[in-house]
């Protein structure tokens, strides 16, 4: 028999994507591009190619679970320079941990940190509403209670975990947060982290900050999650951090990333990987430990998605609704009927977005607050992205 509790895994974003659209065909003689997945379509750097390659007498070797200690110690370099961590605060043996990709790590913790009581009562995983849908995944892993925060206008898009209700809090074992979030690409000011870092202490939950699209900004940097905890003292209980190199690095098949942070949660993910689940092999573990050391490839990347945001302002700005998005590449655009929109840009343009109710659950008002927009990738070269964006313009 099938665990009922994982029956829903298959009510994901893409899932129910592909049954909105079953029988719908593309627009013949155009070629399809699909501006729904947050894939980067521009390759990754050519060291990665030569790294592997040149490791390649390493594919027989078991790779450690938490990474080797290059991999930890440029994971911990990288983010003091990035977040001015001050000295110390990053041990890469306790608080790093190498994860093949932040999806997969992201889902985890709903078996890692999550206990099978709370307070004597069902844990409660507390996430952003629209989601990533590992979230919600991590918490029928966890058979806790997901509850939704809505990210709205007033909120800037960023819920805050200090307005739900105390007795919901009591029984929170883990709270998910996305900054810069998607898909509306706000960045959670150091304030707001420390706020969130505070809250996990006073009511004991772990706090899981997903930064994957901390790399993706014009401007100043966002803060981070770390930055947070080093401007509360010098503990990092209670919060870690992750990253991967899918954005970044426009490398998400190399599966790779890392978890920082609560070194109790880096123990046990390591611990887990050697009982049942997959380390990043040595030969992509290298060509990670590279990439991470590298920032010339990521200051490249930056300006192909700035020029990308360019180019959408040119299209669409004259839109309604239309605004460039603080980090990230998403474009959230609003739609009378996003689903209908999504239908009719595929049948007759060749263009797939994705209607942001997909992303999301309803509240306990029975508010989805996704229905009323559509999320726009703009992950290919800038060719294409603006050919896209000018099929589906007249749209808005």
């Amino acid at each position: 028999m099938i665990n009922p509790a994982l029956q829903p895994l298959s009510d994901y974003t893409f899932a129910r994507l592909n049954r909105m659209l079953e029988g719908v065909e593309p627009a013949a003689g155009k070629r399809p591009i699909m501006l729904s997945v947050g894939e980067p379509q521009i390759q990754p750097p050519a060291l990665v190619n030569e790294i592997i390659a040149a490791n390649g007498d390493l594919w027989n070797k078991y790779p450690p679970p938490k990474g080797d200690l290059a991999f930890r110690e440029a994971v911990a370099s990288w983010l003091g320079r990035r977040y001015g961590l001050p000295s110390g605060l990053l041990d890469p043996e306790r608080h790093v941990t190498s994860i093949s990709g932040t999806r997969e790590a992201l889902y985890q913790l709903g078996f890692l940190a999550v206990p099978e009581r709370k307070n004597g009562q069902q844990p409660v995983i507390l996430m952003p509403n629209p989601l990533y849908h590992s979230y919600r995944g991590a918490a029928m892993l966890g058979r806790a209670e997901p509850v939704y925060m809505n990210a709205t206008e007033e909120n800037n898009f960023l819920p805050h975990p200090e307005d739900v209700a105390p007795e919901i809090l009591e029984r929170t074992a883990l709270c998910f947060l996305c900054t810069p979030s998607n898909p509306q690409g706000r960045v959670a000011t150091l304030d707001y982290l420390k706020r969130a870092i505070e809250l996990a202490r006073r009511y004991d939950f772990m706090l899981a900050v997903d930064e994957c699209y901390a790399e993706i900004y014009r401007g100043d940097p966002p803060p981070g999650g770390l930055e947070a905890a080093a401007a509360l003292g010098d503990s990092l209980e209670n919060i870690v951090v992750l990253h991967s190199l899918s954005k970044r690095s426009s490398a998400p098949g190399m599966r790779s990333g890392f978890m920082a942070g609560d070194p109790e949660l880096v123990t046990r993910y390591g611990e887990y990987i050697m009982f049942g689940s997959a380390s990043t092999p040595l030969p992509l573990l290298h060509a990670a430990t590279a990439l991470w050391k590298d920032e010339t490839h990521v200051e490249a990347n930056r300006a192909h998605y700035a020029e990308n945001w360019r180019i959408a302002s040119r299209v669409l700005g004259n839109k309604k609704g239309y605004h460039e998005a603080e980090a990230g590449f998403f474009v959230c655009m609003p739609a009378e009927d996003a689903e209908d929109l999504t239908r009719t840009l595929w049948r007759e343009q060749a263009v797939k977005i994705v209607p942001v109710g997909l992303m999301a659950r309803q509240d306990a008002q029975g508010i989805n607050p996704g229905n009323p927009f559509v999320r726009i990738a703009l992950v290919y070269d800038t060719e294409t992205t603006e050919e896209g964006l000018r099929r589906i313009a007249p749209y808005f």
